[in-house]
């Protein structure tokens, strides 16, 4: 975003820096080529004040009229290097210099004598830019002898020099551009700094409520006042909603320790029924079973109401070696259950974990496998590191699930149907969700090859908060 409202802002201010820019530049190359033009317009004058002489019949023309107009023309090619000359109405030249020149020959030259033809003096030609180096400046002014026009002065200038001052006149006009883009390319820094400030503190923000950092707030400080407001509004809706979410779990927590209680009596009093029962009676084993199934379920509400609100202490973790501890901790119960359960993968990793959360989450995950892998079934432990990420999988070789029920797992107390047969109340996978999203850590579940069920938990290597970890 950030990007994009840069450019937009720079192309805003080069257009208009441009509209300003580029009619300041043809202003100036338009004055020095009307400096040049009015220039060589005195200097016609001047020629054609002496061609009023030059060109009288008979005894009108003074003596040496000719030869004084011809040496001027000379001196002024040899001086200024522009050809000039005088023609008669029909195009055929009185004086010129050089003195093989046919002005009227050329287009532009010939445009301009028509033009003075008719008794008006010429303007010069469109304008000439610095890129043009073959055009050249024509100016023609009548000649006018008892009112009629019996001649035509011609200069045929070149134009390196005027083009030069055009390039040494844009110069100063290029750098105070340059200047000015500089500038305001600086305060597009600065204004999309302070516009998008408040945006990047509510996308953090939002991002870090999203992971189950419930006490992400926005500084509502800096900005836009509609963003700032934006910001004030975010924190109160945040605030309703952690207060509700605590409201919710410490209600768990208090109906599950509450219920405890009752229900340890009722077991214990179920135990004590059971001395007076004759042995191997149906109807107590499930009664008890039951009794024994809800006090596991109020054991779990309490786990995942205290994993939901407990805080966590993240730092960096030797995260392989955690893994490789808790594999080697369950090991006793997966030889009991016929089970070979490994470790794999690299033997020193770290990550950015709380350990105390991460070690809860691998004993519920492998806890997991082994209760859903048979008996000659294989429960792969691995940890791995890709880029800025760490991955820890537990792989199982049971049943597995369906696609559709992929999408379920971690939802409280679901479990699949063909599951409905093992102990357990539905609720650890949703700890382990618990406990990992606290810690900035995600869980994603999927197939196994060639079956079973893979447990992925990503965990980033660095800080996300700090500088650079993205």
């Amino acid at each position: 975003m950030r990007t994009r409202l840069l450019l937009l802002l720079i192309l805003l201010q080069a257009g208009v820096l441009l509209a300003l820019g580029v009619p300041l530049a043809a202003s100036q190359a338009a004055t020095e080529q009307q400096r040049l033009v009015v220039d060589r317009i005195d200097d016609t004058a001047r020629f054609g004040s002496l061609a009023q002489f030059a060109t009288g019949a008979g005894k009108d023309a003074p003596a040496g009229a000719l030869d004084q107009l011809e040496e001027e023309l000379d001196r002024y090619h040899e001086l200024y290097g522009i050809r000039a000359g005088v023609f008669r109405r029909d195009g055929r030249p009185l004086a010129s210099a050089p003195v093989r020149w046919s002005g009227v020959a050329e287009e532009e030259a010939r445009t301009a004598f028509d033009e003075a033809l008719a008794g008006r003096r010429s303007h010069g030609p469109g304008q000439i830019w610095p890129w043009e180096g073959d055009r050249r400046l024509v100016v023609a002014s009548p000649v006018v002898r008892d009112g009629d026009v019996v001649a035509v002065v011609l200069t045929d200038s070149p134009t390196g020099a005027l083009r030069s001052r055009i390039l040494r006149g844009w110069l100063p006009i290029a750098l105070g551009e340059a200047a000015a883009m500089a500038l305001a390319v600086a305060a597009a820094f600065r204004l999309t700094g302070w516009v998008l400030s408040p945006v990047r503190d509510l996308d953090r923000a939002a991002h870090g409520i999203t992971t189950g950092r419930m006490n992400s707030r926005v500084a509502a400080a800096g900005g836009p006042p509609e963003l700032r407001r934006l910001a004030a509004s975010f924190n109160e809706m945040a605030d309703h909603v952690e207060e509700v979410l605590e409201q919710q779990r410490a209600f768990v927590a208090d109906a599950s320790h509450q219920l405890r209680n009752p229900l340890s009596a009722l077991l214990l009093r179920i135990d004590l029924l059971g001395l007076e029962l004759p042995p191997g009676s149906q109807e107590f084993a499930s009664l008890r079973a039951e009794g024994t199934r809800l006090a596991r379920v109020l054991d779990d509400l309490l786990d995942l109401a205290v994993a939901e609100q407990s805080s966590v202490h993240l730092r960096t973790t030797d995260v392989a070696a955690l893994a490789a501890e808790r594999t080697v901790a369950w090991g006793p119960v997966a030889d009991r259950e016929g089970v070979t359960l490994r470790s794999t993968g690299a033997s020193a990793v770290t990550a950015w974990a709380d350990p105390i959360a991460l070690s809860s989450a691998l004993d519920a995950l492998v806890d997991n496998a082994l209760k859903f892998t048979p008996a000659g079934g294989t429960v792969e432990v691995s940890c791995r590191a890709e880029g800025d990420i760490v991955r820890i999988e537990v792989a199982d070789t049971g049943s597995g699930l369906t696609d559709e029920e992929l999408a379920r797992v971690g939802d409280r107390f679901w479990r699949a149907g063909s599951h409905q047969n093992v102990s357990g109340s539905g609720l650890g996978l949703s700890i382990v969700k618990a406990l990992l999203t606290s810690g900035g850590a995600d869980i994603a579940y999927g197939h196994n090859d060639p079956e079973g069920l893979r447990a992925t938990v990503r965990l980033p290597r660095e800080d996300p908060g700090q500088p650079g970890a993205e």
